[in-house]
């Protein structure tokens, strides 16, 4: 799937999810160290972990960050197929 990042350096979110499991996250922009990091991390996580330990996290004074709005997608994908 992927997902267009609101407020964030990124310009897109990338990931598979199978059977409520986090396959893959590949971001296109922003930091890219700090980004393949996070993506690494979450990799083979639940779906609702990661939304749990990323969701709310701030960049600096910006009111998201780029692992909130992978929370974002991850939510989104999540509610499109309940």
């Amino acid at each position: 799937m992927k997902y267009q990042p609101k407020g964030t350096c990124s310009t897109s979110i990338d990931f598979e999810v199978e059977d409520g499991i986090v396959k893959s996250v590949t971001f296109s922009g922003g930091c890219n160290g700090n980004l393949k990091g996070i993506a690494s991390l979450v990799t083979g996580m639940s779906v609702d972990d990661v939304i749990s330990k990323l969701k709310g996290i701030r960049c600096g004074f910006k009111t998201t960050s780029c692992p909130d709005q992978l929370a974002h997608a991850l939510e989104q994908f999540k509610n499109s197929n309940c």
